[in-house]
């Protein structure tokens, strides 16, 4: 596998990688999903599938701290090295993947690779998502500091959350209970959402899975070209 920053290793080495980004945007959509149905009767496996902020939240005052920091850390940086591995194999194709994939940082990778440089430990640190992974790696982030970054950022994310659902236990829990309570209608209207979500991922041209297949397609040419 090549650890040299701008050369992509094998082949079936950025597929499986790849792979494991486009499973784990399933296991997302599952969780958008089946969210009615598992809130209140499987919070675990909820944050397992799609551990976004509002599911930390709901999930979190029925969990015990262990298996809510445990599967929610692993869950949330799970795909992280990964999408920080493809920035810094691809380099420059995977800067111009993101302008083409991402109308908010888009524009700020068109403005200058500085811009985001200067912002890029806070980015790591607050929001360390798919486009910041991405970004982190092609830009020259060394490896330790993303990673320290990376997973200071989500425990601390983590442990805001728990604090946050301790706090307003009562609200949530209702929150919860209404979710229960609704849960044919709220089940439909769900799976109505992540149809049209997938739906656009598959018909839109910035959709990610476009934008990792158009990256695949990239390397592919270069590696032919450089074969002749």
């Amino acid at each position: 596998m090549s650890l040299e920053r701008g050369i992509p290793p094998a082949r079936w080495v950025v597929t499986v990688c790849i792979a494991i980004s486009v499973a784990s945007m399933v296991a997302g959509w599952a969780g958008d999903l089946l969210l009615a149905g598992i809130v209140d009767r499987e919070p675990l496996l909820l944050i397992a599938l799609n551990p976004r902020n509002r599911n930390l939240i709901l999930a979190t005052n029925q969990l015990d701290a262990l298996p809510y920091f445990a599967v929610g850390f692993f869950r949330l940086v799970a795909s992280d090295p990964i999408n920080y591995l493809l920035g810094f194999w691809f380099g420059d194709k995977a800067i111009s993947w993101i302008e083409r994939r991402s109308r908010t940082y888009g524009p700020l990778i068109r403005d200058g690779e500085s811009l985001f440089r200067r912002a890029s430990y806070a980015l790591i640190f607050l929001f360390p998502n798919n486009i910041i992974c991405a970004l982190s790696g092609a830009t020259g982030v060394k490896v330790r500091t993303f990673a320290a970054l990376n997973i200071t950022g989500t425990i601390v994310r983590l442990a805001l959350i728990r604090r946050l659902g301790e706090r307003f236990e009562a609200p949530v829990g209702s929150t919860v209970d209404f979710i229960g309570r609704y849960r044919t209608p709220i089940l439909i209207l769900s799976a109505a959402m992540v149809a049209w979500t997938i739906f656009g991922e598959f018909r839109g041209d910035n959709s990610e899975l476009k934008a990792l297949r158009d990256l695949t397609d990239e390397d592919g040419e270069s590696n032919e070209d450089t074969d002749q």
